[in-house]
């Protein structure tokens, strides 16, 4: 819920462009009046469970090979402050502040939903670090994605308990993270029972990386269509092959979705295109697969984004810790006839009793819940699904870069070499090709599946794990490749387009040509040109191409085809 400048969160409702955006800051923490409920119960039930004197995995016990030590009363709050700085053993580069402070609200939404154990106060201690941007040091390597993403939450655990270093909102600076808490009016958190644990048991690096870059990768794919089409232009390509009886016969939503933008974008009787009209005759067969097949190849990638986001979305706001605690009378239950109480003994009735912990005879009903051990720390669900998405959107790069060849090589366009006047004195595009080449060719090694692998950890406890944060960041650096791949293809067609004047093409592919050149100029010679592959990259990344062709997407109404189910109509955008 976002309200006057707050994000409110709630545990459940977070989505991925939210997370982006608090990670850019400008926006405020909260919580719904829910949440803080459910937070308030799921610690009655672990209060509950000391005043019984009841053992508990995480509460009163060692960690991991140590689950069997029990631990005394008088150690419980040493107990996880040891948790904390024996985990935080990462190592590498520091996130950045932007992605620091997405990792700092994504375990605050997991926190929200009572299942964590934490005290209320300790929660807005962590909402306070987050409003006033004082972010622990958090180093990117680390951690293997099961039990959890120990390593980079002990180092976020770690500075919000005056240890460490923590970022400086004042200067930007890396300081004594106890001098950045003092100078910012906050105070360090002292730990409870449970909230070491609490506080880094999940796999909010792996989801926050991902949340980044299946935002990222939705935004380069959709402009990766749009950039296409200026291409096919320049190498005066047809039309013929987007038509929508071809893509009703193959109904998958990604390819409809990409053969419709086309049609809208590109030449038609309601928005024609000079240069479409002028080789209309040429006796051109069909084009080569880069520029026929973009639907197919750009739509399953469409697909698999959109695939990855549910699982990411999902895990953005799912329950992550070991033990889990349940309260009998979860507020998000009242009005569901089908919830029974989670302590109806049908739910848990061949759970072991030293797994299990009844908290039911609590006075008056407070803390009547339990706590299970489990294993929502594992990362494989958001480790696969992030190698799933650097192998789909490298894709994109893939076939970018045959289609910068195509602008570059005369023998295929029928353009000067590498799109430059007085070749030979100017090399033109030679190397931002070679560029292309070289960032597509490192994506082939990052697209290795990390989740294929597996070490067994903790003794053999933790014998099987998920590899998820090497596999979010590997995911981030191929949506970074793209973007500069595709940046290129668009500097390369918009200056293809110069030597086909004065012929004009379409409206909307026309704007997006004076987009570029608001920001980069035509190319009359050699010049400086990585300053000029940045500016467009920017443009995507502001995804200010898909916002200048918005208003086009709608040009064709949504086609009913004669004799075909409903379900293989061409859809709009």
């Amino acid at each position: 819920m976002e309200k006057g400048g707050f994000i409110l969160l709630d545990g459940y409702t977070l989505t991925p462009e939210q997370l982006v955006r608090l990670g850019q800051g400008g926006l405020k923490l909260g919580l719904t009046e829910l949440a803080w409920k459910r937070v308030k119960a799921g610690r009655q039930v672990v209060d509950s469970v000391l005043d019984r004197g009841q053992t508990a995995y995480g509460i009163n016990t060692g960690f991991g090979n140590f689950a069997n030590v029990t631990i005394s009363p008088e150690n419980l709050a040493k107990l996880q402050e040891n948790l904390i700085r024996s985990h935080a053993a990462g190592v590498g580069q520091p996130l950045s502040p932007e992605r620091t402070r997405m990792l700092l609200a994504l375990r605050a939404n997991v926190l929200a939903k009572g299942h964590s154990g934490i005290r209320p106060e300790t929660l807005q201690q962590f909402l306070d670090a987050f409003n006033l941007s004082c972010l622990p040091h958090v180093p990117c390597q680390g951690t293997v994605g099961a039990s959890g993403d120990l390593a980079p939450l002990a180092h976020l655990a770690l500075g919000l308990m005056g240890e460490g270093l923590m970022w400086d909102p004042a200067d930007g600076q890396y300081k004594a993270a106890k001098d950045v808490l003092t100078a910012h009016g906050l105070c360090p958190i002292v730990l409870g029972a449970k909230e070491g644990l609490a506080l880094i048991n999940g796999t909010q690096l792996i989801t926050a990386l991902g949340a980044e870059a299946v935002v990222r990768a939705q935004r380069i794919a959709a402009q990766a269509d749009v950039v296409a089409c200026l291409t096919l232009e320049a190498l005066k390509g047809s039309v013929r092959a987007f038509h929508p009886y071809i893509h009703a016969a193959r109904p998958h939503s990604g390819q409809q979705q990409v053969a419709h933008r086309m049609r809208c974008l590109l030449h038609s009787s309601s928005h024609p295109s000079e240069i479409s009209q002028s080789h209309r005759n040429c006796g051109r067969v069909q084009d080569s697969y880069t520029l026929r097949c973009i639907p197919q190849v750009h739509g399953v990638v469409h697909d698999t984004i959109e695939f990855v986001r549910n699982i990411i979305a999902t895990e953005m706001n799912s329950g992550t810790d070991n033990p889990m605690v349940f309260c009998d009378e979860d507020p998000l239950h009242d009005e569901d006839p089908s919830f029974n109480g989670y302590g109806d003994a049908t739910h848990h009735h061949e759970i072991a009793d030293s797994e299990y912990f009844n908290t039911h005879s609590a006075a008056e009903g407070q803390g009547s819940g339990f706590i299970i051990s489990g294993g929502n720390f594992h990362g494989e669900y958001p480790a696969k699904s992030l190698d799933y998405l650097a192998i789909a959107i490298h894709e994109i790069s893939s076939i970018s870069e045959r289609r910068i060849e195509r602008l570059v090589n005369p023998a295929l366009s029928g353009l000067p070499a590498f799109l430059t006047p007085d070749g030979g004195l100017n090399s033109g595009f030679m190397i931002a090709h070679c560029t292309a080449a070289a960032l597509v060719s490192e994506n082939k090694g990052l697209c290795h599946p990390s989740s294929v692998d597996s070490l067994s950890t903790s003794a053999a406890k933790e014998d099987h794990v998920s590899m998820g944060g090497y596999a979010a960041r590997k995911a981030l650096q191929v949506v970074e490749h793209v973007e500069t791949v595709v940046a290129i293809e668009l500097l390369a067609a918009c200056q293809a387009l110069e030597f086909l004047r004065p012929l004009k093409t379409t409206v909307a592919l026309e704007d997006l040509h004076s987009l570029v050149r608001t920001c980069v100029a035509e190319w009359s010679g050699d010049r400086y040109m990585a300053p000029d592959i940045e500016q467009a990259k920017r443009l995507l990344r502001e995804n200010k191409v898909w916002d200048t062709v918005r208003q086009h997407l709608t040009a064709f109404a949504p086609v009913q085809l004669p004799h075909a189910p409903a379900s293989a109509a061409e859809e709009g955008v």
